[in-house]
């Protein structure tokens, strides 16, 4: 079964739930403030998306980070700002077992099965 990795009211992360209730594909849902973002977590996600596509540098979460935050930035920082602020993980992502799909537009889950 598929994971969807969302913040509940992100507009975005709707609509990644609609379109996979759509299709019918079953899917369970982390919400990263309820559920929270464990450190084995990020790397499995970090394993499959590269750790700076990971990165949601839109985020209020991203703008709100002090400025020495926000440079110089590797792997090592983004995963502990990742630990620090788990809304700094782009989303929905979509865990289908196989991949981690990042983001979502319209059309985006049309290959998935239910």
């Amino acid at each position: 079964m598929a994971t969807l990795f969302v913040i509940k009211n992100c507009d975005t992360c709707r609509k990644a739930r609609k379109a996979l209730e759509e299709k019918g594909v079953p899917y369970q849902v982390h919400d990263l403030r309820e559920d929270g973002l464990s450190a084995a977590l990020l790397e499995h996600i970090l394993a499959k998306v590269p750790v700076l596509e990971a990165l949601n540098r839109r985020s209020t979460t991203w703008r709100n980070l002090p400025e020495e935050d926000k440079h110089d930035l590797d792997a090592n920082k983004v995963r502990a700002l990742i630990m620090a602020n788990p809304t700094l993980l782009k989303r929905p992502l979509l865990d289908t077992g196989d991949e981690i799909r990042v983001g979502y537009r319209n059309g985006d889950y049309d290959d998935l099965k239910g």
